[in-house]
């Protein structure tokens, strides 16, 4: 089965998304992040970069866990015409 191509609007909320991680890492690494969801360092940073702009259900769950945020925040922040996690992080 073929992947259609994403939308330019799934592509930067793929950014947005990455944006929003990358801020909620703040000073902690990169890879201690990504030990802590379960995941590779190279996964984070594809996800981080917007080159992985659509990740599994269960990898955006276990990032959320390991940076302290909820799902709800980062749909909010990751939403068409959102702040780009600003405010979802601001608390």
């Amino acid at each position: 089965m073929v992947r259609p191509p994403l939308s330019p609007w799934e592509r930067e909320r793929g950014e947005r998304f990455g944006v929003l991680l990358r801020q909620a890492r703040g000073d902690r690494s990169m890879v201690e992040i990504a030990a802590a969801a379960g995941l590779s360092a190279e996964t984070l940073r594809k996800i981080e970069t917007g080159r992985a702009p659509t990740p599994a259900f269960f990898t955006v769950a276990a990032l959320a866990a390991a940076l302290g945020l909820s799902l709800d925040e980062l749909a909010a922040a990751c939403a068409e015409g959102g702040d780009g996690g600003r405010t979802a992080l601001a608390g």
